[in-house]
C-alpha cells in the first residue's frame, strides 16, 4: 500500500472514530432523560459513573501497561479526584437540567456552550486566541436568547439556568484535564475520575433520594448506556480516534454532539422545538465551530494561500 493511501486509511479511520464518539455522547443525553424517569439524578450518575470507571479495567489492561511509576501514579491519583470532583458538579447540573427542561436537544446545545467558554476563559488566563473566539462567542449568546425564547419573551427556567452554570464547571474540567493529562496515566486519570464522580453521588444519592433497586433495574437500559457507552466505549474511541486527528478538527467533531443530542430527541423520545429554538441551535453551533479556530489555524490557512499564490 502506497504512503499517500495509508494516510488516507489512517485519517478515514480516525474520522469514523470521532464522529462515533460524539454520536454516542450526544445520544446519552437522551439515555439521561429516559433515566431521570425512574431514578433521581444523584443516583443515575452514580451508577453510571461507577459502572463507566468499571468498564475501562479492560481497556487500562490493554492499553496502558506501563512500569509501576509511584511519583507517577501519586500525581495521576490527586489529579484524577480533583477532575472526579470537578466533574461531580458538572455532572449533577447536567442531569438536573435535564430533568427540569425535560429536552435532551436543548440540555446538549446548552451544554455544548463550554466549548465556547474554553477559549475565553484562556484568553483571561493570557493564552492568545483568534477574533474568531469573540465572534463565536457573539453567535453563541445570541442562539442561547433565541433558544430560550418563549411568546416572544426570554425565559430562563431553572433547568436552563443548571445547564448554563453546568457548561462553566464542564469548561473548568476541560483545563483541568488539558493541565495534566501529559504529565499523567490517561487511562488511569480517567478510571480515577469517574470513581470519584460516581462515589460523590452515591454519597449525596443516599441522603437525599430513596434509591430502590426496582427503579434502578426499570432505569437500567439508559444506566447501561450512559455507562458502558458513553464512558467505557466513546472514551476509547476519543482516545484512538485523536492519536492521528489534528486537535481542532477533533474539537469541531467532538461538538457534534449538541446536533446528535437534538436528533436522538427527535427520533426516540419526538421532542419537539420551535422554530425560534432550532434558529437558537444553529446559531450556538456556528458559535462552536467558530470558536474552534485558533491564531494558529489562521496562521497555516494564510501561509498555505500565500503558497498557493
Amino acid at each position: 500500500m502506497c504512503c499517500g493511501c495509508k494516510k488516507m486509511k489512517t485519517k478515514i479511520k480516525s474520522t469514523v472514530l470521532l464522529f462515533l464518539t460524539a454520536i454516542i455522547w450526544g445520544f446519552a443525553f437522551v439515555a439521561q432523560r429516559v433515566g431521570a424517569e425512574y431514578v433521581g439524578a444523584f443516583t443515575f450518575n452514580g451508577v453510571r459513573f461507577l459502572l463507566g470507571a468499571t468498564s475501562l479495567i479492560p481497556v487500562i489492561l490493554i492499553f496502558e501497561r506501563e512500569k509501576f511509576d509511584k511519583k507517577k501514579f501519586k500525581k495521576t491519583l490527586w489529579t484524577g479526584i480533583l477532575a472526579g470532583i470537578i466533574l461531580f458538579v458538572a455532572s449533577s447540573l447536567q442531569q438536573f437540567g435535564v430533568v427540569f427542561t425535560g429536552s435532551a436537544g436543548k440540555a446538549g446545545f446548552l451544554t455544548g456552550l463550554y466549548i465556547v467558554l474554553v477559549p475565553l476563559i484562556r484568553f483571561f488566563m493570557g493564552k492568545k486566541t483568534s477574533i474568531l473566539t469573540f465572534f463565536g462567542a457573539l453567535f453563541a449568546v445570541v442562539g442561547l436568547f433565541f433558544l430560550c425564547m418563549t411568546n416572544d419573551k426570554i425565559t430562563f427556567g431553572i433547568g436552563d439556568i443548571l445547564l448554563i452554570i453546568g457548561a462553566f464547571f464542564w469548561a473548568g474540567h476541560i483545563l483541568v484535564v488539558d493541565r495534566f493529562v501529559n504529565t499523567v496515566s490517561t487511562l488511569k486519570f480517567s478510571m480515577i475520575q469517574f470513581l470519584t464522580c460516581g462515589a460523590f453521588s452515591m454519597f449525596f444519592a443516599i441522603f437525599t433520594e430513596t434509591i430502590e433497586f426496582s427503579a434502578v433495574k426499570a432505569a437500567g437500559i439508559p444506566i447501561l448506556y450512559g455507562g458502558l457507552m458513553s464512558v467505557g466505549v466513546a472514551y476509547t474511541c476519543q482516545i484512538l480516534g485523536q492519536k492521528n486527528a489534528d486537535p481542532t478538527f477533533a474539537s469541531i467533531v467532538f461538538s457534534t454532539e449538541s446536533v446528535f443530542s437534538a436528533v436522538g430527541g427527535a427520533l426516540i423520545l419526538h421532542e419537539m422545538m420551535s422554530g425560534r429554538g432550532y434558529f437558537g441551535c444553529v446559531l450556538i453551533f456556528i458559535g462552536i465551530i467558530l470558536s474552534q479556530i485558533t491564531v494558529d489555524d489562521i496562521k497555516k490557512i494564510r501561509k498555505n494561500n500565500t503558497n498557493t499564490v
